[in-house]
């Protein structure tokens, strides 16, 4: 277990720290390595957050968010898709993204592993859980909800939007409510998919929310991707910070 200094000085004049751990958990015959970080100010149960990797895995990017949210007060646990040890780089990392994306019913077992982790963890409010994902995460997280996750909702970055076939929310299943942040130039995902997203979200009867933020494209919210739009991903300072307001909004409203 690691503390993570300096100290934080909360508005109520007391210290804190954050606590901050790798944890081994597994799914099947695999095992995987996530990230969990909490304020150890805060006593008793709160609400939970649960964060799905970009597609080179989890890296200190999610961290970094596991950290910005744990300061808010939520307890936060960044999952491992891959597995322990497995961080490709591009252009390997699309092998592995696409793995995943190829077979959703894996991808929906891994999301289900880590959410069980945080879910079971003693400071969780299992009644108040929020997941948020970011690119190949974006996508997991909403595969989450048309899993039919007993979450209060999740939060897509700039994440793929299509559904496997015949796997597509269906009216009554999704329990969920669902803000998707979105680059309104992403190549990556082409202006049918977002209809197609929608309307999926309108036949299930679904509470969601769709924002597209302009000038931005994919990966958005990610310093690491450039800031060269032509290249189809690159970072976009006002979107990352609105689509951030947008996801603590959203979490005022359904973690209350």
């Amino acid at each position: 277990m690691k503390f993570l200094a300096p100290l934080l000085l909360l508005p109520s004049a007391t210290f804190a720290a954050l606590v901050e751990k790798d944890v081994d958990y597994s799914h099947g015959e695999a095992t995987l390595e996530g990230f969990h970080v909490y304020d150890d100010a805060t006593e008793g149960k709160r609400p939970g957050v649960l964060i799905i990797h970009q597609w080179t895995g989890l890296t200190d990017y999610e961290k970094s968010r596991a950290r910005q949210l744990a300061a808010m007060g939520y307890n936060v646990f960044a999952a491992d898709i891959y597995g322990k040890g497995i961080r490709p780089q591009p252009p390997e990392s699309g092998k592995f993204a696409g793995k995943y994306k190829g077979d959703r019913e894996l991808y929906r077992g891994r999301l289900l592993a880590g959410l069980e982790v945080l879910k079971s963890d003693e400071r969780t409010s299992a009644e108040h859980i929020a997941a948020i994902g970011y690119c190949f995460g974006g996508t997991g997280v909403l595969e989450l909800a048309r899993s039919g996750a007993d979450i209060a909702g999740v939060v897509s970055f700039h994440g793929g939007l299509s559904a496997a076939d015949g796997m597509a929310a269906k009216p009554g299943t999704l329990k969920a409510r669902v803000l998707v942040c979105h680059g309104a130039d992403d190549p990556h995902v082409p202006a049918d998919e977002v209809a197609a997203f929608q309307q999926e979200m309108r036949d299930a009867g679904a509470d969601w929310q769709f924002v597209a933020y302009g000038n931005a494209v994919h990966a958005f919210t990610q310093k690491m991707a450039g800031d060269d739009p032509s290249k189809g991903a690159a970072y976009n300072e006002a979107a990352d910070e609105r689509s951030w307001e947008d996801m603590k909004q959203f979490f005022a409203e359904i973690l209350k």
